[in-house]
């Protein structure tokens, strides 16, 4: 079942982010509980999951962003994509995408963008057989110390 994520996901949620950034600790669940409470309130912010065997086995975050150009389309952004390795080449991971892809569309985006830090080529192809396309615009990120 592919669905939008709610208050009652968070532990499974930071339990699946352990396969995303596995030498990360986990945050604090004060803080943990902040952010997923401002997420799930946002209008702008989309956790979508896959869930199998009342368990979460694959997820994504699309954040639409209003947008002043191109016809005042708003633009999304998908971060933390993640599937649990046991899940993984069933399609639940291009579900979760396809899904928020059809949450873009359907607020009027003029694209999504996804970016990946993996170099490996069977997880661009990944991206690549989900809708997504290598060689557009290149993208630069600033990261605090």
């Amino acid at each position: 079942m592919i669905r939008r994520a709610g208050p009652d996901d968070l532990a499974s949620l930071l339990a699946l982010y352990r396969h995303l950034h596995p030498d990360e600790a986990p945050p604090p669940a004060e803080a943990a509980s902040a952010a997923w409470t401002a997420l799930l309130a946002s209008p702008l912010m989309h956790p979508v999951v896959a869930e199998a065997g009342g368990a979460l086995v694959a997820g994504c975050v699309l954040s639409l962003i209003p947008n002043l150009t191109r016809g005042a389309r708003p633009f999304g952004v998908i971060e933390n994509v993640v599937t649990h390795p046991a899940h993984r080449r069933q399609g639940l991971g291009r579900a979760v995408l396809r899904h928020a892809l059809d949450i873009a569309w359907a607020a009027g985006s003029y694209k999504v963008m996804l970016a990946t830090g993996s170099r490996r080529e069977e997880t661009l192809h990944f991206y690549e057989a989900a809708g997504f396309a290598r060689g557009g615009k290149t993208y630069f990120e600033a990261r605090r110390a």
